[in-house]
């Protein structure tokens, strides 16, 4: 399977479009991973992963101490045989028109909009690399992005 989000299946990108909850995985200080569960919205024409979550997160923290430009992230989702990981470089975004774009984003995906939260900020993830196998059975929840 090519590494490129831009070399994708169309059935890869539309895996991320469907209903499933994610893990983010960024790195601490010393190197060990943090992983959680988060919502992930994939935008392949700009390459490029989101999570929406609050400014004082352990996984915003962990970004922010990295060196500029050295953030490394992945999110990774799973349905029965079908997974995807996509990884990249990381960077927090405050600015409220990429943290509105986030947010619609996220309903879009997810059918539900996010209470209003004046600590929300976006993970961006420039993805550099694409795996998964996706094309093994049929997804158990669907929903797909309008």
């Amino acid at each position: 399977m090519p590494s490129d989000i831009f070399s994708q299946t169309p059935e890869y990108s539309a895996f991320w479009n469907e209903y499933h909850l994610c893990t983010l995985t960024t790195l601490r200080s010393d190197g060990s991973p943090h992983v959680v569960p988060v919502g992930v919205t994939l935008d392949v024409d700009a390459g490029v992963a989101r999570v929406i979550t609050r400014k004082s997160s352990k996984k915003v923290a962990n970004i922010q101490a990295s060196r500029p430009g050295e953030a490394r992230a992945a999110v990774c989702q799973v349905d029965g045989g079908r997974w995807a990981t996509l990884e990249g470089m990381a960077e927090v975004l405050t600015d409220a028109a990429a943290v509105d774009n986030a947010v619609a984003r996220y309903a879009d995906r997810y059918g539900r909009r996010p209470a209003p939260d004046p600590e929300r900020v976006v993970i961006e993830i420039t993805i550099d690399r694409a795996m998964g196998q996706v094309n093994v059975g049929q997804p158990k929840t669907a929903r797909t992005a309008a």
